[in-house]
This record gives structure tokens, C-alpha cells and sequence, in this order.
């Protein structure tokens, strides 16, 4: 199960909530990985209003109590840890979002939003890091390392992907630094190395795993060589000895698959390069996830909305039963609708009637 904001942590105080606590624990399996939901390592890293964190010992019993119930069930679970970088808002942030390089017109564009206490609100104008306040990120995804293993979990993911904090270091079309940082291929993807040292640094890097989004476009993101930029990065992270590399296939962009056809061209060409496990998501069907596997693009296949619809997605695709539809209205929402409230499918066949 891949990490997925749904926006039902506490308001404000990113408390993982009861929903929260029910949901993970309906999905858990015997053997399962569940991997959270985008989790904010300190208050200017937050993107979203009901997200959670993973910087205060509130947040850190929160997810005690979800982790205690997940393993409970036999299933293995680690978190994402997360920097929005630019795509946020100062409402949630409590100061001017910071990213590689500033970019007027990212603001501007009304179309990208994030949930605020006031609602869904385009970002605010954001500023870039300072050569010098880089050492300072890195010490908070040193600290949220560290509240995770307090917290109970199995190992943490580097979200590097969908326009966020490290995305907006990698792709040159949101880095024009003239830094160490930025530039060439190898200075760009200097920021992840150093955040991807430093959990490892924390967990052994066969605890961490980082997740990328070759050529995705989500929250304005793109390069100018995006074949060249993310076979460099797999090669680079060969360096760790990383638990897995995730890859979120660019057939989609978001929620919303924008190339049904597409092949998983991510992972095919990837997992050449990448010496380590590859997790390949977005767009797969039960058939064609069996088929990547078997034709060894991918180790393992992460289900997304399939997840969302199907507390017991695994038993369903084991045994071959029908999955329930998602309802794409309550991705992103407040209450239980749409988040707790799939059956399981004994729920939804009635008992067989006795033998005479």
C-alpha cells in the first residue's frame, strides 16, 4: 500500500486521528508493507492543513497507537517523510514557503491548490534556501528519523517525488541555482544524497527507501532531460544499499491517469539501473501487476485507489474476487465517508444458505 494524503490527521496539530488509527488498521495483512501517507518532518515542511507530522511527541504517540495495531495484524509498515517545499501556504506553514529557486509563476497558478484552514487555496509565494539553511533541513529529517523509530515503525520512505522539497532540487525546470545544488545533473541531485545519508545515517540504509516520479509533471514539475536526470539518480543511489526505490509510473500525474496505454516505462528502464528492490505504482490492474513482476520490470506492485476501495485488496487479489469501485469525490475529505466505510467482502456477500 503506497503512501496516500487523504487529509484525516487532526487540524492544525497533524495528530494522527481515530479515522486515521481505523483505516490503516482495516488494510493491514499478515506479510503486507504499508507505507504512510505523505508525514511532515517539522511545522515549515507541512503541505496540507490535515496531514500529519512527525516532529512532536503528540504525533509521535499518535502513530504508536497506529503502528501497535498494524503490526498486530502481521504486516510491516514504514513512513514517508515529507518536505512540501513550495507547495504550500503560509497559513499552514506559519512562514514564507521555501524551495530551490524561486518561480513567480508557480504562485500565480490558481490551479494548484492545498488544503488550508480555510480550504482548498492556491500556494503562497514561496523564497529560496539559503546554501547555508540546507544543514538545517537535514537535521530536521535527522529528527523525524529518529520520532519514527520512537514511534514504532519499520523504516522510513524519502519522498522525492510530485513537485515536493527534493523533486523541486532534482528537475531543472524548478532549480536554477547557481550553488552547489545546482546546475549540473550531479549538483542537483546533491540534496537528495545528503537527506537520503542522513536517515541512513539514522535507520542503516536497508531501512530506507526513497521514492521518485521519473518525468511526472505533477505541481508544475518537469526537466529539461528527464530520461538522463533519473537514470543518473537511480545510478547514484546505488551508493546506499536502499531497502527499495519506488517509482511512480508517469502514465499518471496525481490521482488521475493521464496515459492508460502507457506501458511502465519508469520501472522497465529503471530497475536495469537500480541494484535493489523497485516498487512500481500507478495504473496497475491485479494482471498487469502479476505481468510486471514475472517480466521483472518491478519486485513488488503498490495499489493506489484499488487500496483506497479494498480494506482487503490482498485477500482479493489472491483469491481472485471482484474489487469495489472507487469513489473519487472523497479522496481528500474530512470524515469517514469514503475512507472507513468500503466493505470487506464478506460484508458484501450474504452467508450461503444451510444444507438441507
Amino acid at each position: 500500500m503506497p503512501p496516500m494524503s487523504r487529509l484525516r490527521a487532526q487540524p492544525g496539530t497533524g495528530i494522527p486521528s481515530d479515522l486515521q488509527l481505523e483505516y490503516y488498521t482495516q488494510r493491514a495483512s499478515n506479510g503486507g508493507l504499508i507505507i504512510t501517507e505523505a508525514t511532515a518532518i517539522a511545522p515549515s515542511a507541512r503541505g496540507y492543513y490535515h496531514a500529519p507530522g512527525l516532529y512532536t511527541d503528540e504525533q509521535i504517540a499518535g502513530w504508536r497507537r497506529i503502528t501497535d495495531a498494524v503490526h498486530a495484524k502481521g504486516a510491516y509498515f514504514f513512513t514517508q517523510l515529507w518536505h512540501a517545499g513550495r507547495t504550500t501556504h503560509i497559513s499552514i506553514t506559519g512562514s514564507e514557503p521555501v524551495t530551490a529557486s524561486v518561480d513567480p509563476a508557480y504562485w500565480a497558478d490558481t490551479s494548484i491548490t492545498v488544503d488550508t484552514p480555510d480550504g482548498f487555496e492556491p500556494t503562497s509565494p514561496h523564497r529560496a534556501l539559503e546554501t547555508a539553511e540546507i544543514a538545517t533541513i537535514l537535521e530536521q529529517y535527522r529528527s523525524a528519523a529518529q520520532n519514527a523509530k520512537a514511534a514504532g515503525f519499520d523504516g522510513v520512505e524519502l519522498m522525492a517525488a510530485n513537485g515536493h522539497l527534493v523533486d523541486q532540487f532534482l528537475q531543472d525546470n524548478t532549480n536554477k541555482r547557481t550553488d552547489q545544488y545546482g546546475g549540473s545533473i550531479e549538483n542537483r541531485t546533491r540534496f537528495l544524497a545528503e537527506v537520503a545519508q542522513t536517515l541512513a545515517d539514522v535507520w542503516g540504509a536497508d531501512r530506507v527507501g526513497v521514492r521518485l516520479a521519473p518525468s511526472g509533471t505533477f505541481n508544475g514539475m518537469g526537466d529539461s532531460d528527464p530520461r538522463a536526470l533519473f537514470r543518473h539518480v537511480a545510478e547514484r543511489l546505488n551508493d546506499f544499499g536502499l531497502a527499495y526505490l519506488h517509482l511512480i509510473e508517469p502514465r499518471v500525474k496525481g490521482g488521475e491517469t493521464i496515459a492508460e496505454a502507457q506501458a511502465p516505462v519508469a520501472a522497465q528502464e529503471l530497475s536495469k539501473i537500480f541494484r535493489g528492490p523497485v516498487i512500481a505504482v500507478g495504473g496497475f490492474n491485479p494482471e498487469t501487476a502479476e505481468a510486471s513482476v514475472a517480466n521483472g520490470d518491478a519486485s513488488l506492485i503498490a495499489f493506489g485507489r484499488h487500496f483506497i476501495a479494498n480494506p482487503d485488496l490482498p485477500k482479493r487479489i489472491k483469491l481472485g474476487l471482484p474489487l469495489n469501485p472507487y469513489d473519487r469525490s472523497t479522496f481528500y475529505g474530512y470524515t469517514g465517508r469514503g475512507y472507513t466505510d468500503y466493505p470487506f467482502y464478506e460484508a458484501t456477500v450474504p452467508d450461503p444458505l444451510p444444507a438441507a
